[in-house]
């Protein structure tokens, strides 16, 4: 038998390996599923390894998907960092798009250049405050922040359906479910054009950088590093629990709320019924494959991007569904869970353990390995 043993310290060989053995895993399940389904699996997966990064465009729309990962993952990791489970990203990025879209929305002809700031800055406040519900129930009642977090998700959905089919729907759009066409003042400035990529892309890298010097060089770091490790220790060092709770619930949904604003100033333009794909969940997983630090968010954000880029291929020149993209990263998720036990356990043979005859009471009716025996109404035992 195999059983796990916890190591005296986490395994610094497995904190660098989970992933890579998780994406090796990911590549042989994708190699397996395309075989299942009649695909030239090289072909298949050269479409999510190699196809985005052929062209000027598709390494563009790897840019423009890396974005809102890469700011929504900084954010979950923040909160797990201080054992604070996110789990609603999506939600505060819904939220944050919908009042940086209430904002842009009042920009006219002659608004004047850089009024896309405002706009930014409303998308991270809607999204600080959505995080900050949830803050606000997790100190005041105890309430979980998995659920609380992740009804508001549907919460903050709700809401953005009502605004496009309702105040903010377009008089002049033909009853469709949209809102009015932004100026141009409340539109990012694109970073390459004539390609889609926008400066947010360079916002969000440079905010990769402080959130770096955030929990690796200040004190407000060590505090959400202490808080995270044992919130009772924490209390005893003086280090204010409710506080960091607050302070990390609101980073997060303010940098997934930024992750909205940029959607919608950017390529969107617009409010629409959805404001995106599912970033904010993926966001989990690029958090956990960047083992919760931002430069390994970079990485995972830029190769999670590279996956919906794979998945928009692989629907159009194999005819594959779209959620071909949720497979891969939820096997990704799996595996990388499977392996990251490995980080703080390490596999040992147990051998099956035996009851010994000398530990029953030698009168005892039923001692093990001895089968009972009489005559005449008297037991006896024999080995």
């Amino acid at each position: 038998m195999i059983g796990l043993e916890r190591r005296p310290a986490p395994s610094r060989f497995w904190l660098i390996a989970a992933p890579l053995f998780a994406l090796a895993v990911t590549l042989a399940f994708g190699w397996g599923l395309f075989h299942v389904l009649g695909k030239d699996p090289v072909a298949g997966l050269k479409l999510f390894l190699v196809a985005p990064l052929e062209t000027p465009h598709r390494r563009a729309e790897v840019g423009l998907r890396m974005t809102p990962l890469l700011l929504c993952a900084l954010g979950l990791a923040i909160c797990y960092r201080a054992n604070v489970w996110n789990i609603g990203a999506e939600g505060q990025l819904v939220a944050g798009g919908l009042c940086a879209g209430v904002v842009a929305l009042q920009a006219g002809p002659a608004t004047p250049a850089g009024f896309f700031v405002l706009v930014l800055a409303a998308g991270a406040a809607g999204g600080a405050a959505w995080g900050g519900i949830t803050a606000w129930l997790k100190v005041s009642f105890q309430a979980s922040e998995i659920l609380v977090s992740l009804m508001l998700t549907y919460i903050a959905q709700l809401l953005l359906l009502w605004a496009v089919h309702g105040p903010l729907k377009d008089p002049a759009g033909y009853n469709f479910p949209y809102s009015p066409g932004f100026e141009a003042a409340a539109i990012l400035p694109l970073l390459w054009p004539p390609h889609r990529l926008t400066i947010g892309w360079v916002l969000a890298l440079g905010l990769a950088l402080s959130v770096w010097v955030l929990l690796a060089r200040s004190r407000a770091g060590l505090k959400l590093e202490v808080v995270g490790a044992s919130a009772p220790a924490a209390r005893y060092a003086g280090f204010p629990v409710a506080t960091t709770t607050w302070l990390v619930l609101g980073l997060g949904g303010a940098l997934a709320g930024l992750a909205g604003a940029i959607e919608v100033a950017g390529p969107i333009q617009q409010l629409t019924p959805s404001l995106s794909p599912g970033y904010g969940y993926a966001a989990i997983v690029v958090a956990w494959f960047g083992r919760l630090h931002p430069v390994g968010c970079v990485v995972a954000a830029g190769a999670m991007a590279m996956i919906y880029i794979g998945g928009e291929l692989a629907q159009s020149r194999l005819g594959l569904p779209l959620s071909i993209t949720l497979v891969f990263q939820g096997v990704l998720l799996l595996a990388l869970l499977g392996f990251d036990t490995l980080v703080r356990f390490r596999l040992r043979p147990v051998a099956r353990r035996r009851v010994q005859a000398a530990a029953w009471p030698e009168g005892s009716a039923i001692q093990p390995g001895r089968t009972p025996v009489g005559e005449g109404g008297e037991v006896g035992w024999r080995p």
